[in-house]
């Protein structure tokens, strides 16, 4: 009987890791490059030594494992600072900014213009066009004062 792999895994192996490398760049995600080098790593070994498909297999499972712990381990300790920390938070983008109320504005609730869209605020008390400042928000309804 005979094994499913031929006399090229090793090569598949490297070209799975280096498959799994582009599809870490083309959706970064810090995740696919662990596996890759898992399988690049899987066939090195299959390069070097003549090992069955299972036992490939084995060591790939395993290789993942650690290379995904080593991994996650290192990014907690090496996290990735982006040069815009508050690219995809846009409550904590819009304090400071001036705003408009469209309806009145109490404590509890109220309308404010935010550039060519309308959102949900609290805060002083103001009326219909009054100009207010963004001091926070609180889930999706943004925390304002009087300017």
């Amino acid at each position: 009987m005979t094994a499913p792999f031929g006399l090229a895994d090793q090569w598949l192996w490297m070209v799975a890791g280096a498959a799994l490398a582009i599809a870490e760049m083309l959706v970064p995600g810090v995740f696919l490059i662990w596996i890759g080098a898992a399988a690049v790593f899987t066939g090195l070994v299959a390069l070097l030594f003549p090992i069955g498909s299972i036992t490939q297999l084995l060591i790939f499972a395993g290789l993942s494992i650690l290379a995904l712990h080593a991994g996650r381990r290192y990014l907690s300790q090496h996290p990735i600072l982006s040069a815009d920390p508050l690219l995809n938070n846009r409550h904590a983008r819009l304090i400071g900014s001036i705003v408009t109320a469209v309806e009145p504005v109490d404590a509890f609730q109220g309308r404010v213009k935010v550039g060519d869209g309308v959102w949900s605020a609290k805060g002083d008390e103001a009326a219909i066009g009054d100009r207010l400042r963004v001091t926070g928000s609180e889930g999706v309804v943004l925390v304002v004062e009087r300017v």
